[in-house]
């Protein structure tokens, strides 16, 4: 970042500056991006050709191939070190990397892949996901992918959306010690596409061959492959699809999210090797699974030549120090996990610093949920005292951040450094002026590479004006409530579609969240509105406390009296309860919106989002909650 700067004339401690050019000057910057991130391809004259929102046109003579700025570096280095909470290993070097995605696009071009096709993968974090999409993205096709977690029909309303051509499963996966069969679910999801041609089966467990007897006409992914040293890369248009992601649909459908070769290209770049500093002697984890945008942000970081670290399992198993012993033990440099994750960490009293090695890393990013303060004091107090801890933000809508680190300014405890560059970043009060100082809703006033190209299915664009535009037209709202500081960082405070307003006043479920999951005897929480019939409404607080605490009368005063001293009276919420599990979705979101739905009795439409749809039963028929 640091370069990049003094280049075009700012001092690296002036971010302001940098990032006001950026924004002001959108042509510059992002031309300026692809030369100094060296994409390979033809950029045209034009940058952005039509600034309207939606319907912003970028690099519209372009010409480029995704995968092939991902495989740019060759040689004997590391490209690829994956593992496995069984302790299973295995290295692929740059050059060998190469050569598995020529040969497994020598298969997809003998079945007959188009431009356009969709290839839909129902596999784990595993190296066959990565060569997959690069030898689909190489060919022109689409890539969409779900974890195993997934049920049938949790897939089957995300990829029977897409009508594939293509099905790579795994015949298992790993979690919690156990290896769980994919084969009886691939089955059932190859009924559900009438569109499909081809199934290809990952063997992921090596102590047997994978039983295919129950698939139509599905080959082993060795028998698939064809014969080829070298991938055949064929330039696309900048706008070209690249991905198909999904909204996690708890209230409906899964939205399908179309991104775009060069917008998704571009954008991963500049928040890798400028926000990142990425580079050739980087080795790059983030703790996620192919069903989440973040996989698809982690296996970018091959464009900087970088090292990718593949984890699949739990994060937990064996036990709570897994991921630091495999940060330690692969000299991991950049490690992106959760606030959840580390929030775990803390209340499982690890100290990482001081327990291993790890004298690599460098770099620390969160997302998922809003980082609070105190995660920052343990991260530099007891995991990575000189290490950049990076809380970022955007989401699968842009499939990156608006909101992420910055390397050439201080990190301030409980904030987002800053705005990504190029992306005008704005926080609206109700009347549609910026603000400073106080909470209101984020919104994006121009254009950037990587909003969707368009949702599936969606001709007129109907949906996709409705999902960010609706309500500001020609603005990007983007849900989150959030406040930007006078340093020009930001502070989280959740959904704006899950802000709690009692009485009039809104406040946000992060604020709430920071102060009882700091407690010892609560786990974590959820909190939601319920309506009191009134036009008014009353804040929910439910808890699920450590191993065999029972919310007495004692720990409800005690959850009170901090939130009151925390925060604010309006805080406090009316009701707090005790429940089992919570609902989150499949990329460890709590889903507060299913949560809201189901105590005011009304059907949360899609529980195949969500990882633990059970959980829910847990929410009806409260005694406490009758008005």
């Amino acid at each position: 970042m640091g370069a990049f700067a003094a280049a075009r004339g700012f001092d690296p401690a002036d971010y302001a500056g940098l990032h006001a050019w950026s924004v002001a000057e959108p042509d510059a910057f992002w031309r300026d991006v692809w030369e100094e991130c060296g994409v390979i391809g033809e950029p045209g004259d034009v940058v952005l050709g039509d600034a309207s929102m939606p319907g912003a046109s970028w690099f519209p003579d372009a010409r480029l191939n995704f995968a092939e700025n991902l495989l740019r570096r060759r040689g004997d280095g590391v490209a690829v070190i994956f593992r496995r909470e069984d302790g299973a290993r295995r290295e692929i070097s740059f050059m060998d990397l190469v050569a598995q995605v020529a040969r497994f696009q020598a298969g997809l071009l003998a079945a007959g892949i188009q431009p356009g096709d969709r290839v839909a993968a129902f596999l784990p974090n595993c190296p066959e996901a990565l060569i997959g999409m690069l030898a689909t993205a190489a060919s022109g096709g689409v890539w969409s992918s779900c974890s195993p977690d997934f049920g049938t029909a949790g897939v089957l309303d995300r990829f029977g959306q897409i009508a594939p051509r293509f099905l790579l499963t795994a015949d298992a996966y790993s979690y919690g010690g156990k290896t769980h069969d994919c084969l009886g679910k691939a089955s059932e999801i190859q009924a559900g596409l009438p569109t499909l041609e081809h199934t290809i089966v990952v063997p992921y467990t090596e102590d047997r061959a994978p039983d295919l007897s129950g698939l139509d006409g599905a080959v082993v992914w060795r028998d698939f492959e064809g014969a080829a040293e070298e991938p055949s890369f064929m330039p696309m248009p900048f706008e070209a699809p690249l991905y198909v992601l999904f909204s996690s649909g708890t209230t409906g459908a899964p939205k399908c999210i179309v991104h775009g070769a060069g917008g998704t290209l571009l954008q991963h770049l500049k928040e890798q090797q400028l926000h990142t500093d990425l580079g050739e002697d980087d080795r790059l984890f983030y703790f996620t699974t192919t069903g989440w945008m973040m996989w698809n942000w982690l296996v970018a970081g091959l464009a900087a030549g970088a090292t990718l670290v593949l984890y699949d399992g739990s994060p937990m198993h064996p036990g709570p120090a897994a991921l630091w012993d495999l940060a330690a033990e692969e000299g991991v440099t950049v490690f992106g996990t959760s606030a959840k994750f580390i929030d775990a960490c803390r209340k499982a009293g690890l100290a990482p610093a001081e327990s291993h090695d790890l004298s690599a890393l460098r770099a620390i990013l969160s997302t998922g949920s809003p980082l609070v303060a105190e995660s920052f004091d343990y991260v530099y107090e007891s995991v990575a005292p000189a290490a950049q801890l990076a809380s970022i933000s955007g989401g699968t809508d842009i499939v990156s951040c608006f909101m992420l680190g910055v390397p050439t300014i201080p990190v301030r405890r409980g904030e987002i450094q800053g705005p990504g560059l190029g992306m005008a970043v704005e926080i609206w009060d109700a009347d549609g002026s910026s603000v400073t100082g106080q909470p209101g809703e984020l919104v994006c006033t121009a254009p950037a590479p990587s909003m969707p190209v368009c949702f599936w299915d969606d001709a007129d664009g109907a949906k996709y004006r409705a999902a960010y535009f609706e309500k500001l037209p020609g603005v990007w709202r983007h849900g989150d409530w959030v406040e930007a500081t006078e340093h020009g960082g930001y502070v989280i405070y959740g959904r704006s579609d899950a802000t709690l307003n009692p009485g009039g006043v809104r406040i946000g479920t992060a604020e709430i969240y920071r102060q009882v999951e700091q407690m010892e005897e609560v786990e974590e929480g959820i909190v939601v509105g319920q309506d009191t019939g009134d036009g008014d409404m009353r804040v929910v607080l439910f808890v699920r406390l450590a191993g065999g605490l029972v919310l007495d009368e004692e720990l409800e005063k005690a959850i009170r009296a901090r939130i009151r001293a925390q925060a604010t009276p309006r805080h406090v919420p009316a009701v707090i309860a005790q429940v089992a599990d919570i609902p989150r979705t499949r990329s460890g979101k709590i889903s507060e919106i299913a949560v809201r739905e189901v105590i005011h009795g009304r059907p949360v439409t899609n529980t195949e989002a969500l990882a633990n749809p059970a959980a829910l039963d847990l929410y009806s028929d409260r005694p406490e909650l009758v008005l």
